[in-house]
């Protein structure tokens, strides 16, 4: 392992984690203030609704400012946003206006986690910064398998901390921890992977052009390879947001999973998650090819997703979520190698930026959506959601037919 991409690492692990680490709790957080399951689905809305903000100005940023200056401050505002959950966990239960006080300063503090957790597409820039075109493939891979492991930690630190005497202030005390030392690590062990005389001119950003998506593609103006990209990213992340604002309250109620129970269900698909990510999905670029791999994740993950409807037996729904898991496993990686290898390098940042902001669109705007029609569909919601990654893999194969498969390596 290259010492220069441990800080990479940390980043990737560290904004996974400050996600999966609330997933085994939150929903239990929700109901024990007597709200509704939308406000789940509006939690996880919120942290990514202004991930979607903050990632392309983050991202636009790191091109003109370099990478770790950005890194430093946004990882200070994560840490930040840990802190205000302590406050909301340490209140009085009072409501304000007819809502509970505390889930309103949770709210604040997703806000915060979520604009300065756009720090994403800053570590992808920085990591595409530092390796080679041969490299990227595989490092993104790794990346993934960071992610992974954040998969697996996370819940599991989740699940084990809420269960002990002092609940879920355990939870965040845990992450208030690991938040500490990825901030040292980036302060003292990242070196800048952006020379000033590489750096773009600092362009001003308004809020309207952060939110125009379409407005920011043209004004980038990629290649077509990365307009499909972005094109079936869109649908992928859609699944995305449908599955990440249903799946543990689908969990709960098939499995009657309490805190602990759904955190090593989570543990152990993370175990899966960080396997196929860091390995699996390395052979299948090596074998395949990025483009041919991606296509293989979304048949994986339509096959999967519907499967996992048709059974309440826990061993056989496993084995239909390893197919859902390995097919979002082969597909993350993809991604941000595809783009980092066919974008413009001088605006690699933004475009990374656009792409977080894709993937941040989609956790914004279904979460909530997803949530509320699982309260009136139940697990028949998941026929629709499955259609979602068979679009993206129609989209693949006609853009593969037009363009070429040669001209995306």
């Amino acid at each position: 392992m290259s010492k220069k991409l441990i800080p990479a690492y940390l980043l990737t692990f560290v904004n996974v984690l400050g996600f999966s680490i609330l997933m085994p709790i939150l929903p239990f957080v929700v109901d024990s203030y007597g709200a509704p399951e939308w406000v789940f689905g509006l939690l996880l809305t919120l942290y990514s609704a202004f991930q979607f903000i903050g990632a392309p100005f983050l991202g636009s940023l790191s091109d003109s400012m370099g990478r770790k200056p950005i890194l430093i401050v946004s990882q200070a505002g994560t840490l930040l946003s840990w802190f205000v959950f302590v406050l909301a966990l340490s209140i009085p239960d009072y409501k304000f206006f007819g809502i509970t006080l505390a889930l309103v300063i949770i709210a604040l503090s997703r806000i915060l986690d979520g604009i300065t957790g756009g720090n994403t597409s800053v570590t992808n820039a920085y990591v595409a910064d530092i390796t080679t075109r041969q490299e990227k493939s595989y490092i993104f891979g790794y990346l993934g398998g960071i992610a992974g492991i954040g998969m697996i930690i996370g819940p599991g630190l989740g699940g084990i901390s809420a269960s002990t005497s002092i609940g879920y202030l355990g939870t965040i005390l845990v992450s208030i921890s690991i938040s500490v030392l990825t901030l040292l690590a980036i302060i003292f062990w990242l070196k800048e992977s952006l020379p000033e005389e590489k750096r773009s001119p600092k362009k001003r950003q308004s809020l309207w052009k952060i939110i125009n998506i379409p407005g920011r593609v043209r004004s980038v103006n990629p290649s077509n390879i990365i307009k499909t990209i972005f094109t079936v990213k869109l649908f992928f992340t859609a699944m995305m947001g449908f599955y990440i604002g249903t799946m543990a309250l689908f969990l709960i109620d098939l499995f009657k999973f309490n805190e602990k129970e759904l955190g090593f269900f989570m543990f152990v698909v993370g175990i899966f998650l960080a396997f196929n990510q860091a390995f699996a999905s390395k052979q299948f670029v090596k074998r395949f090819g990025e483009f041919p791999t991606l296509i293989i994740g979304l048949v994986l993950c339509f096959a999967g997703m519907f499967s996992i409807t048709l059974t309440d037996n826990i061993y056989l729904f496993i084995a239909f979520y390893y197919i859902l898991n390995l097919g979002l496993s082969l597909c993350f990686p993809t991604f941000n190698a595809l783009i980092s290898i066919h974008a413009d390098q001088k605006k690699l940042g933004e475009i990374m930026g656009i792409s977080e902001s894709i993937g941040s669109f989609s956790m914004a705007a279904f979460p909530v959506v997803s949530a509320t029609l699982y309260g009136f569909l139940g697990f028949k919601l998941y026929y629709f959601v499955s259609a979602l990654p068979l679009i993206a893999l129609i989209i693949s194969l006609i853009a593969m037919r037009k363009i070429g498969r040669k001209a995306f390596g």
